[in-house]
């Protein structure tokens, strides 16, 4: 003989106890949740919004890309470098980024020091720079003259890199090298906090300073 139980229909899925969530997983999924959408607000939304808002509150230009403005125009910033290509301007240091400077295409040339390629190209580039400078073929060039930066968008060369080209800039503006010699000195900035990196010269900065003292002739 069968039981009425055993002949009633199964009951269906959602009415049967084991398929409802426990009452102690609801319990962790609750806070879980809410400590997702808690911290997703805080750290994604939250925190960057008070970050954006101090720097430009704290430091407006450097938040705004520490652009060098002349006469109200952007000119370039102090944080990337750019080609000037001209006899009368200080040249920056050469770079693989992209065309040049390139800050969608930041890096440098990845070649190995082993690799024959880097030599080549120093060789080149330390050849082209006594070329363009008017230097004896045995005077030294510094290592910053000749290789790429990391990033390919150094705004900086060094103060020896400045000295070997203020004859030529001086020459092809029809100033005395004496006055292109004491602005690149005044131009010197020192090792960030005073002992990290080396000391540099923005080449922007020293080349709109010259244009100021000196203004380049346009035919």
């Amino acid at each position: 003989m069968t039981s009425e139980a055993s002949e009633a229909p199964d009951a269906p899925p959602e009415a049967r106890p084991e398929a409802s969530l426990p009452a102690h997983l609801l319990a962790q999924i609750r806070p879980a949740l809410t400590a997702l959408i808690t911290l997703t607000l805080v750290t994604g939304v939250i925190f960057p919004l008070a970050v954006f808002g101090l720097g430009r509150w704290l430091f407006p230009s450097q938040a705004a890309g520490s652009l060098v403005r002349l006469h109200g125009v952007v000119v370039g910033s102090r944080l990337i470098g750019q080609s000037f290509a001209q006899p009368i301007y200080f040249q920056p240091r050469p770079s693989a980024a992209g065309a040049g400077y390139d800050p969608t295409q930041s890096g440098g040339s990845n070649l190995a020091p082993a690799n024959p390629k880097l030599e080549q190209s120093v060789r080149q580039a330390a050849e082209a720079f006594r070329s363009r400078n008017h230097l004896a073929p045995g005077v030294d060039i510094p290592i910053d003259a000749v290789t790429n930066s990391g990033s390919g968008l150094d705004p900086d060369i060094s103060p020896e890199n400045a000295a070997l080209q203020a004859p030529r800039v001086a020459a092809s503006r029809g100033v005395p090298e004496a006055v292109v010699r004491r602005l690149v000195a005044d131009h010197i900035q020192g090792r960030a906090l005073g002992f990290l990196g080396a000391p540099g010269v923005s080449v922007l900065e020293l080349n709109l300073a010259l244009d100021q003292i000196a203004p380049p002739h346009h035919s």
